[in-house]
């Protein structure tokens, strides 16, 4: 509780002057302040598994970087006897400082002061900083750990709440926001970092749910833990909400760093350069054989990222979720870029509405954010099913063509196989301002594959012909040999450049190194209606 006292001085001491006593005033402040919840809540965080609040800040930015706003605020209820319950800064520790020397904003949740509860004076310093970071241009790092609305302050707290939802809402496409739930974050607390960019979870120490287990028990009689119902891996894994689900908290803010490394400050720059020694002309021998001669024949698209990304590296985002579509950074050149790629690997890199949605809000991100945007194509359509109709591909599957027809930044697309009817026009065809298509001569690029289409247009003919299978097997043949390849399309202007496998890096670099002063505006409207 708040108590500003100041150390009495030894009997033999002389008096102090009024600076003195200014300046003592002052330390005990700050050591009031730093104590949070005191000792006692500070041990059973550390028993959690999780660090403080502070810790995490420190973790996080460039040593010595932090500076505190709003360190002495405490909270305005008087009812319920919270009145001779105040705590310097209310359960929420605000701020800024530097990632890699790079300016960013913080507000880190303290769950030893009131559970972390929000007040509506939490809230204002948490608005505050947003402010200020959407006034300079810098992004906004939350770490989450808290019990929720604080119940004493009644609709205070709930208007605190749509306070944060507001900022977080204006600063989307402006400024990145990455959301760390480091331990509880539920009801109306989860929407502020649903609206965010990124979420990242820590595995059995976070989860986040709208209502717990007692409520659903009572309500729908389901038993279910809050691991089960809203752990990191139930969100990584079957949701989708979560980004990343790290191993602990350091992880989680490492993964943190490494993220705003590919990042603009904000939508007005662009991303940080990073000189490399690898060879922008690099020819790999292997990817002459990663793309199998059988059509059929899974394969793992993530070789052929990692083989031709700078220094091999490639930050997958949501890789436990959909994983029939991959999306990620890495580098080319030295420059920042989105990948988005069908996974042969996983439903034969179908597009369905978990995949849909997944690189849709990606591409829009990298949109945001001037992130050139590379595509690899291996897509045999949308996934069939009454589940997925009833379930509405049509709408899910029509946002990822609406995000890449929407987006302006640089997009470059490898179609490596088989890129057949719709799905081929939804993943970055020329036809929707792709800007440079390219196509290995393993490329498929047709209406359907050769056996269905042969089904449907000589159906009458295999029927009738005395050896049917034979018959079906010379005509597959044959469209094969006259379609099934990137043939036709580059003929019409739709494919760029047919490319060797082992061409792709110094393509893809040449071709971003052209498109880096690209210009491209929509027609002016106050925002497009996206198919939500």
């Amino acid at each position: 509780m708040s108590s500003s006292a100041i150390p009495s001085a030894p009997p033999d001491a002389s008096p102090r002057t009024p600076e003195e006593e200014k300046r003592l005033r002052l330390a005990a402040l700050h050591a009031e302040a730093e104590a949070g919840g005191g000792p006692e809540r500070i041990a059973r965080q550390h028993a959690a598994g999780k660090l403080t609040a502070r810790e995490r800040i420190d973790l996080l930015l460039d040593p010595g970087s932090f500076v505190e706003i709003d360190k002495f605020v405490t909270h305005r209820c008087t009812d319920f006897g919270m009145e001779k319950k105040k705590i310097l800064g209310d359960g929420v520790v605000t701020g800024y400082g530097l990632i890699d020397g790079r300016q960013v904003f913080v507000f880190a949740q303290d769950f030893t002061v009131f559970g972390g509860s929000l007040s509506g004076a939490y809230a204002q310093k948490i608005c505050k900083i947003m402010d200020l970071a959407m006034r300079v241009g810098a992004p906004v790092i939350g770490l989450n750990d808290s019990g929720g609305a604080r119940i004493q302050e009644g609709v205070e707290s709930l208007a605190g709440y749509a306070e944060i939802f507001l900022r977080n809402t204006l600063a989307s496409g402006v400024i990145p926001q990455i959301s760390l739930i480091l331990g509880p974050c539920a009801g109306g607390a989860v929407y502020s970092p649903a609206i965010t960019d990124f979420i990242i979870m820590t595995k059995e120490t976070s989860y986040m749910f709208i209502t717990g287990p007692d409520v659903i028990k009572t309500v729908t009689h389901e038993e279910v833990t809050k691991e089960t119902l809203g752990g990191a891996l139930t969100h990584a894994t079957k949701s989708g909400v979560a980004h990343f689900a790290a191993e602990d908290e350091a992880s989680a803010i490492r993964l943190t760093r490494e993220l705003l490394s590919f990042l603009p400050l904000n939508n007005a720059e662009d991303p940080p350069f990073v000189p490399t020694d690898d060879d922008p002309f690099r020819e790999d021998e292997k990817l002459k054989t990663i793309v199998p001669d059988n059509p059929n024949k899974p394969y793992d698209i993530k070789e052929i990222i990692r083989t031709v990304v700078d220094d091999n590296h490639f930050f997958e985002v949501q890789e436990h979720w959909a994983k029939n579509i991959v999306i990620g950074f890495a580098r080319l050149g030295g420059r920042s870029v989105g990948i988005v790629a069908n996974q042969p690997a996983v439903l034969a890199g179908v597009l369905d509405i978990d995949a849909s949605v997944k690189a849709a809000r990606f591409v829009r991100f990298c949109d945001c954010f001037n992130i050139p945007l590379v595509t690899f194509v291996d897509v045999p359509g949308f996934l069939p099913g009454t589940a997925q109709e009833w379930g509405g591909i049509i709408r899910h599957g029509a946002k990822l063509l609406y995000a890449y027809a929407e987006a302006t930044v640089p997009k470059v697309t490898v179609i490596t196989r088989k890129a057949y009817g719709g799905a081929y026009d939804v993943m970055a065809s020329k036809h929707i301002r792709a800007d440079i298509n390219y196509a290995y001569p393993t490329a498929e690029i047709a209406v359907m594959g050769p056996d269905g289409a042969v089904n449907i247009i000589f159906r009458e003919q295999i029927k009738n012909a005395s050896d049917p299978e034979a018959e079906k097997a010379r005509l597959v043949s044959e469209y094969r040999e006259k379609f099934a390849n990137p043939y036709k399309a580059a003929e019409l202007g739709y494919i760029d450049e047919v490319i060797l496998p082992e061409q792709t890096r110094g393509r893809l670099i040449r071709a971003l190194e052209m498109l880096k002063n690209k210009r491209q505006e929509n027609p002016p409207k106050k925002h497009g209606n996206i198919p939500l």
